[in-house]
């Protein structure tokens, strides 16, 4: 669910980015984009929920150390994507 989940966030982001582009309206596609990320961090911690549940604690100890930083990097990453528009139009209004 996560992946599915990321790749609509990285598509609605690029689709976010291309809009603005193109001078339409790209709010909606910010919105989606950073929502579908918020939602794919809920997915994984859902995952690793289910893994502490399953008391499965060679998958945490060998997936959960670099998912951390990898989702860190991820969602800064896609919160910067998402608000560049914004930073952009407030740049060139002054």
């Amino acid at each position: 669910m996560w992946l599915i989940l990321g790749l609509i966030a990285i598509v609605a982001t690029f689709i976010n980015l291309y809009m603005y582009g193109t001078g339409k309206d790209y709010k909606l596609a910010m919105a989606m984009g950073l929502s579908f990320t918020a939602l794919t961090l809920v997915a994984e911690y859902s995952m690793v929920s289910d893994w502490v549940k399953a008391e499965d604690w060679s998958a945490l100890l060998d997936v959960v150390p670099t998912l951390e930083t990898a989702l860190w990097i991820l969602t800064i990453i896609s919160i910067l994507l998402n608000i560049t528009p914004i930073l952009l139009e407030l740049k060139n209004k002054k």
